[in-house]
């Protein structure tokens, strides 16, 4: 189950909420139709879980937290040639990250083909399967259209011996694959497709990575999960709205098999975002092609790139609350999204100076070679924080931006002749800016005032803009990752086009940041805000005096607005 509330610091997260996949397990408790409720995750081990997994898994492992039941952690686990124990391994390594446990709970579909090869047996023996000897394509064209009925396979009235003893030797690898199925008989003139006789079995002669090489056939996803949920003694299979179409036949095998239960699914909409492919063809294609750094790439939205990003899971649960659980298909800004890391970040980052763009300024009036210790707020609401010591020199670096020798109206940061209040410290004035023979600024020339220490002056003026810094000398270099989004549109292409929307801007490298000394000594993998500049997190490629920023999420930046006007 979820781990402890309070311990995960998210206790609003197990308040039930009001959606109607609450109030129909609370209306079944409430008759007596179900004594305790049984969820389930069930992945496939076919690549890594992204924000949209998130929301399944919140809400299944929620609702069950939420009404004292329990979920189940299964892999579905029938196609070993799409099937890795990396994958396996990063699922669980990220259920876990996201804040839930289950426990004892873990299952595989895999732990059941025996059984589901005998329930496909009683179907054939029932005279309500048999096997199919067309190819894929001629399956394919025979079963019909949304207006036309399909057609019966020429071998769909085999005997039951025969079909028995098909079936057998296709299990004992006898033949090649894709050279017969086992079908389901149904209706092929059903007016849903997924009734028009599907398949339940496929001959495949590939190694999995649980059972080795003891099967060379293996069970369809829809023969596999709705018997898997009644093995498991699952009271409510929730599912993505895509297999609303699928329920009549998750309710046709219940039906039709001795099941110990009788399970029942039930649909929600999928996560959509704006800027974001969820497709795992996709995402998988975006890794083997190169176009990012592998699956925790911090631009995928895949949990392990989401976590290397530095979005706290309490965050995504967060989000996952905000958005709720609905029965229609929408998409969901990424504002949104954004804006739950922000607040997540807001009350637990500890602030810290960091200088992206780092422009040299001498103060020449401060003494050479002196050097103060100023004290340094680590959060602003937070008093119990403390504060560090910070070291303040002759020679500081201020951000390039923080600079115009010609600024526009409204331009309230440093410019020649205006004073500005370096923040924790004191007030200084630029007097003139250094060029180089291009014609770019490299250094300021500013003078201090050295009653403001503090940033306050005992005569009252006001200055209107505080900026950061580091001190020169005592500041460190770091490597900062600044994170955009990884495509052009709100609504990418999927599929085919997707590399036609890639943002081709969606990484920018910074390696002449310069940070606190602090933030290069320690190994704490704790986020950080970079005051007037975002919400960063160290990055495993981090090397001893040489740190690795990523930029989580930025801040709002009411001066573009301004800019606009």
């Amino acid at each position: 189950m979820a781990t402890d509330a309070k311990a995960r610091g998210d206790a609003g997260a197990i308040e039930a909420g009001r959606d109607f996949i609450r109030d129909i397990i609370k209306g079944d408790l409430d008759a007596g139709r179900v004594k305790q409720v049984i969820t389930r995750f069930p992945p496939e081990p076919n690549g890594y879980l992204h924000i949209g997994h998130a929301k399944s898994i919140c809400l299944n492992f929620g609702v069950a937290e939420e009404f004292g039941g329990r979920c189940h952690l299964r892999f579905d686990d029938t196609n070993p040639a799409k099937e890795e124990q990396e994958y396996i391994d990063a699922i669980e390594r990220d259920v876990r990250w996201l804040g839930f446990d289950w426990g004892k709970h873990l299952y595989h579909a895999s732990d059941y083909f025996e059984q589901l090869y005998a329930w496909a047996e009683d179907l054939i023996r029932a005279g309500k399967a048999y096997v199919d000897d067309q190819t894929p394509e001629q399956i394919r064209l025979n079963r019909g259209t949304l207006t036309e009925p399909g057609k019966n396979s020429p071998f769909r009235d085999r005997s039951v011996e025969d079909n028995l003893d098909l079936f057998r030797r296709m299990r004992a690898g006898e033949f090649p694959n894709g050279a017969r199925v086992v079908r389901a008989k149904i209706d092929m003139a059903s007016g849903n497709i997924n009734l028009r006789d599907p398949v339940l079995y496929r001959i495949l002669h590939a190694p999995h990575p649980r059972t080795g090489t003891a099967w060379k056939i293996y069970p369809s996803y829809d023969f596999a999960h709705g018997q898997s949920d009644a093995i498991e003694n699952i009271t409510h299979s929730i599912c993505t709205l895509e297999f609303e179409d699928h329920r009549p036949l998750y309710d046709w095998f219940i039906a039709n098999l001795k099941v110990p239960s009788k399970p029942h699914q039930y649909e929600f909409a999928r996560l959509n975002l704006t800027y974001t492919v969820l497709s795992k063809r996709v995402l998988t294609e975006l890794v083997r092609g190169g176009h990012v750094n592998g699956w925790d790439d911090p631009r995928m939205p895949t949990l392990a790139g989401l976590r290397r990003r530095g979005v706290p899971p309490e965050a995504i649960r967060d989000f996952v609350k905000r958005i709720g659980v609905a029965k229609a298909n929408s998409v969901v800004d990424m504002g949104m999204f954004d804006f739950s890391v922000r607040e997540v970040l807001n009350r637990h980052a500890m602030r810290r100076m960091a200088v992206l763009r780092p422009l040299k300024v001498v103060i020449e009036n401060y003494p050479e070679g002196k050097v103060e210790e100023l004290d340094a707020s680590n959060h602003p609401d937070d008093p119990g924080a403390g504060a560090r010591k910070i070291k303040f020199g002759r020679e500081l670096y201020i951000e390039q931006d923080d600079f115009m020798e010609n600024p526009p109206k409204k331009f309230f940061r440093l410019s020649p002749g205006v004073e500005v209040r370096l923040r924790y410290a004191y007030f200084i004035t630029c007097r003139e800016a250094v060029k180089n023979a291009k014609g770019e600024v490299t250094e300021l020339r500013c003078t201090y005032d050295p009653a403001t220490r503090g940033g306050n002056a005992p005569n009252g003026r006001k200055v209107k803009a505080t900026i950061h810094w580091v001190s020169a000398e005592h500041s460190l270099p770091a490597e900062l990752r600044l994170y955009n989004a990884l495509f052009t549109r709100p609504d990418p292409k999927g599929e085919e086009n997707f590399a036609g929307d890639l943002n081709l801007n969606s990484l920018e490298v910074l390696s002449n940041a310069r940070v606190e000394p602090a933030l290069a000594e320690g190994n704490s993998p704790e986020p950080v805000q970079f005051e007037r500049q975002g919400y960063f997190c160290p990055d495993p490629d981090s090397k001893p005096g040489r740190p690795v920023f990523n930029r989580t999420v930025g801040l709002r930046d009411t001066y573009a607005k301004e800019i606009a006007k």
